[in-house]
């Protein structure tokens, strides 16, 4: 995961470098996401019949050459769009593979913890990779935040093939028909208001994510500062970080309480700060930092909760499908979301345009409310 988000961190340094465009940045930002998509139904769905453990040390392979191979070869917008485009399929096969790893091995009621302390995973190590990047790029230069993520993958290869179980064929879910055949799943009403909520909350955080460095660079520029990346990659770790235990805690009073109706107060507020956030340039700068901490931790909040509700209405045996499914959409729509917030700068004046920020926030925003209306009409 050190790679995640190596390219959103260094943003404003490859549009300077490179001269991007802030539509040609969000297409860099989202392809990530595209290529994590087109391998999910192969990589996700053959869960159901084949050992999720080999697949996950395949996607490793796939995923360290593939930083390895920026940090070698990538000199500008078509050669750094092919490297993360395969970043994100080594992505495909470890996110969703391991948490059907995990669950495999993972029974009763304590399955939705388990599953939101692996969802709490993954935002945990979405912070950390933007200060490595920002850390290791000031140091030794942008090349070095990509060979970081290449020798994670190499020891992550050794802690899969010593630690993790695999998964004996008894233990596996008996499944029917042909492994990518998902009409099962779509048929699943329920299963499938939790992937389309899933779908918008995903556009929604991903287009955050994938800005949230250069917008907290523009709003200390606004203030006269320096605008410094190291500065900005930290306080969007911290940002992440505090938005993971929102996950946490949210996954467990939706486990309590009425789901649906956790998920959609949760969404609600979304969109309420997500305007409040983007209108917030001018302000001193640590106020518009805390305003991203509270955007995040809103936007969190129903993270793991649309998680563990695709899993628990999931037919027997079509979990892996079902989780392909809510992974294919998710991430298709984390494609758009970095994509559209750029085009929307690039329409609305420019980064250095209040106006153009407010609006790109409030396009972030949209991903909640069309999150529950698919909630609410499921």
């Amino acid at each position: 995961m050190l790679g995640f988000s190596s390219f959103a961190a260094l943003l404003p340094q490859f549009q300077s470098l490179w001269g991007l465009s802030n539509t040609e940045a969000g297409w860099i930002s989202g392809i990530y996401f595209a290529g994590y998509v087109l391998a999910v139904p192969l990589l996700v769905g053959g869960t159901d019949r084949a050992d999720p453990r080999k697949i996950y040390l395949l996607a490793l392979v796939i995923g360290g050459a593939a930083s390895c191979g920026y940090a070698l070869f990538a000199q500008g917008f078509w050669s750094a769009l092919w490297f993360r485009a395969l970043a994100g399929i080594g992505l495909a096969g470890t996110y969703m593979p391991g948490l059907k790893l995990l669950t495999d091995h993972a029974h009763g009621p304590r399955q939705s913890r388990h599953v939101a302390l692996y969802t709490a995973g993954f935002g945990v190590a979405v912070g950390i990779s933007y200060a490595f990047a920002g850390e290791v790029a000031d140091w030794l230069g942008w090349r070095a935040a990509f060979w970081g993520p290449g020798l994670g993958a190499a020891v992550c290869v050794l802690l899969i093939l010593f630690l993790a179980p695999a998964t004996p064929p008894e233990l596996r879910e008996p499944t029917q028909g042909h492994p990518l055949d998902f009409r099962p799943v779509f048929k699943n009403r329920a299963a499938m208001a939790f992937v389309f909520g899933y779908a918008g909350h995903t556009f929604e955080l991903f287009a955050m994510r994938a800005w949230l460095v250069a917008f907290l660079i523009r709003a200390d520029l606004m203030r006269g500062g320096s605008g410094d990346i190291s500065g900005a990659s930290w306080l969007t770790t911290l940002v992440v970080l505090l938005s993971t235990g929102a996950s946490f805690y949210g996954a467990e009073i939706a486990a309590r309480a009425d789901r649906r109706l956790v998920i959609g107060r949760v969404m609600i507020a979304s969109v309420l700060v997500a305007v409040a956030t983007g209108f917030s340039l001018g302000l001193p700068v640590w106020l518009v930092a805390a305003l991203c901490s509270l955007y995040g931790m809103v936007i969190m909040a129903d993270s793991a909760a649309l998680t563990g509700g695709a899993v628990l209405s999931a037919a027997t045996g079509r979990r892996g499908a079902t989780l392909a499914v809510h992974t294919v959409m998710g991430f298709g729509a984390g494609f758009c979301g970095p994509l559209a917030v750029g085009v929307v700068l690039d329409l609305a004046g420019g980064e250095a345009s209040r106006w153009a920020w407010g609006f790109a926030f409030l396009t972030m925003g949209a991903g909640s409310l069309t999150a529950l209306a698919a909630i609410r009409k499921l």
